[in-house]
């Protein structure tokens, strides 16, 4: 697939190069500016092709063309997808729970990835599954998915400059009241298991209490950094652990089957655009229905 990006030249850019307007306007790496030097209309002014060193005036139309193609790797399989969002750059999908966003050993074929090619093979496109926020196999919600590696770069660097904001919900053992900040850094215990340790890596959480039951409390949370198993290994680290989470808390399949986790909220800034989008996607029914069960 080739998406193509225009841009008219104003007087900021005047007089300055091709180079630096990828870099200052469009944010590019490197690695992205040479991918576009590969082919013979990857930078196209006014109609005519140029190089990066090229000096451009106020008025010129300078086209950029993005190539991507098909994950080779990734084998497409249909999936009932929920669609929240979807435009020539980026999907937003809300996930259930039990999908693994990516393939891997013993889940080739029933991920979010399989189902995501299926979708591109069946609407004529061609595209790498690059996805920008990742939820566990267990975790439900909003996911956002790149179509090209333009708009994954872009994403990708909001993730970790504050540009992309998430909120989720999550049902934690105990009754949490109030709300506050979990500002405890995080290290690798293990292959699969976080913990806190001082010489850890950043890592701060912010909760809210929701909603209050006997023996269980509905909270949002929101990141302000994107570790691995963050929200679930700060949540035990106070002492709440997430229900159903048997790596942090207690297995209890009869009681919940998964981390009762839902990415709830995502705001990011579209990655072409530059728009402001806020997506939400309400409380999946296995926890609503456990929450209001337990009052």
């Amino acid at each position: 697939m080739k998406r193509t990006i225009d841009f008219i030249v104003d007087d900021r850019f005047s007089g300055r190069t091709v180079y630096d307007i990828l870099k200052e306007k469009f944010g590019m790496s490197g690695t992205l500016i040479k991918d576009l030097k590969k082919y013979g209309d990857g930078l196209m002014l006014n109609g005519e092709h140029i190089r990066t060193v090229d000096e451009v005036k106020s008025g010129d139309m300078l086209r950029i063309a993005i190539y991507d193609f098909a994950s080779e790797n990734i084998e497409p399989r249909e999936m009932d997808l929920s669609v929240i969002y979807e435009d020539s750059d980026i999907i937003i999908v809300d996930k259930p729970s039990g999908i693994p966003t990516h393939p891997s050993f013993g889940h080739l074929y029933d991920t979010l990835a399989n189902g995501i090619m299926a979708h591109y093979l069946k609407n004529g496109e061609e595209h790498v599954f690059r996805a920008v926020n990742r939820l566990d196999k267990d975790t439900s919600g909003l996911i956002c998915i790149a179509k090209h590696s333009y708009a994954h770069a872009r994403l990708c660097g909001g993730m970790h400059s504050g540009g992309i904001e998430r909120r989720y919900m999550a049902i934690v053992t105990g009754v949490l009241r109030g709300s506050g900040t979990v500002n405890a850094p995080i290290s690798r215990d293990s292959f699969i298991k976080r913990t806190v340790s001082p010489d850890g890596k950043r890592a701060v959480t912010h909760y809210r209490a929701v909603k209050a039951a006997e023996d269980c409390t509905l909270v949002e949370l929101r990141l302000g950094t994107g570790r691995t198993h963050q929200i679930r290994v700060h949540m035990a680290h106070i002492g709440h652990p997430l229900l159903g989470d048997w790596l942090y808390g207690e297995e209890n399949a009869e009681a919940f089957p998964r981390q009762a986790l839902h990415s709830s909220y995502l705001s990011l800034a579209h990655p072409v655009t530059g728009e402001r989008l806020c997506f939400t996607a309400g409380l999946p029914e296995d926890m609503e229905r456990y929450i209001n069960k337990s009052q």
